[in-house]
């Protein structure tokens, strides 16, 4: 990133020879960014991140098609950006449906097939869930659109994808496909939009003609250099980091399987990617434990928590119909190119201290 902070900050935009410096610059990385999603160069929009993309995707195909298609569907597992998207379609008079997933983390099929008809815009899918890890059936949910909504465009969700899968196959039966760059290694606030030729948009921000017409302002040239360095490092990288990561992830499973009486992970193991273990710890709060962990080194996350300080279960959890308690006891642990054997040990001591120290007090407390 530093060239372009310090020594070639001009606009893309402009004539003169530093402009085509980050000109050039720019459309390099949007070379490599198409080349690891498997599209062209002219498909890619480069966006503030991925909620923004989901955004673009979801309101800007709804809007684009609004005279004679208004049906949006998605899931109840999707990430807040789609389903705050897919809310503000609803106030502006689209029919949205919501469709529950399986007890294994999986976007239920009939009922999506149930959700279709020929009035549906907007199908929104996510590639890889970001709390459970578990993979979407893209292939499968693309077929069912394809027969019974056949006019309809496929969005996905795949910020979570990148670092586990290859984009150029996983990706490829979606017509939009939103990326963020800080989920693999990129810095944050940066992201690209996949829009496959023929697909029409409504931008949110409009005004310069930037972006193909579809995202108005300078770009973060900056940004989207380390974007693409990132991703291009990430692709290059998969195949060896993923079979290391999964190691990783299987032996923090099993130490504390083996560790803590009613630890159950969370998503049909199957279908996961290598980097997240998502479990309920049974006779813990999560977010109690989450503190706990926090103050010894541990990073981990779990559910939301409103604004008044109320723990409410994970939306994700909810719509795979897990119990209330169980949704509560969850907590979603991390794992990635940075992590090592030392980081899985450290978690391992940690988690069972934490949890022998806890249960005491919530069973002194029932």
């Amino acid at each position: 990133m530093l060239p372009y902070l310090a020594d070639h900050p001009a606009n893309p935009s402009g004539s003169h020879a530093a402009s085509r410096v980050a000109k050039t610059a720019l459309e390099e990385a949007r070379e490599v960014v198409a080349d690891v999603c498997g599209v062209e160069p002219r498909e890619i929009v480069f966006t503030g991140g991925g909620s923004e993309g989901d955004n673009l995707a979801v309101k800007g195909a709804a809007w684009a098609r609004r005279d004679d298609l208004d049906g949006v569907v998605t899931s109840g597992i999707e990430h807040k950006a789609v389903l705050g998207a897919c809310a503000r379609l609803e106030k502006d008079g689209f029919r949205v449906a919501r469709i529950a997933a399986t007890a294994d983390g999986v976007v239920d099929l009939d009922a999506l097939a149930s959700a279709l008809d020929p009035r549906t815009s907007v199908v929104s899918i996510m590639l890889v869930n970001n709390e459970t890890g578990v993979k979407q059936p893209l292939d499968e949910i693309a077929a069912l659109v394809h027969d019974r909504a056949p006019r309809a465009v496929v969005h996905t969700d795949a910020v979570q994808a990148p670092q586990w899968l290859d984009l150029r196959l996983a990706a490829a039966p979606a017509d939009l496909v939103a990326i963020s760059g800080h989920k693999f290694g990129g810095p944050k606030g940066v992201g690209a939009l996949v829009v496959r030729d023929g697909v029409r948009l409504v931008p949110l921000v409009e005004g310069g003609g930037h972006e193909h017409d579809l995202r108005a302002g300078t770009q973060n040239v900056a940004g989207i250099v380390a974007l693409a360095t990132a991703l291009r490092l990430t692709d290059e990288r998969r195949r060896d980091d993923v079979v290391r990561i999964a190691a990783l992830r299987d032996r923090l499973q099993q130490g504390l399987a083996a560790a803590i009486d009613g630890f159950v992970p969370n998503g049909d193991p199957a279908r996961r990617v290598e980097g997240l273990l998502h479990a309920a710890i049974d006779g813990v709060e999560a977010e109690t434990l989450l503190v706990a962990l926090d103050r010894d080194g541990v990073c981990a996350a779990a559910g939301s928590s409103c604004t008044s300080g109320a723990t409410e279960p994970s939306h994700v959890l909810a719509a795979m119909g897990l119990p209330r308690e169980a949704a509560l006891a969850s907590i979603r642990l991390s794992l990635g190119y940075a992590s090592t054997d030392t980081d899985v040990d450290t978690a391992l001591d940690v988690i069972k201290r934490a949890v022998e120290r806890l249960r005491p007090a919530v069973t002194a407390s029932r």
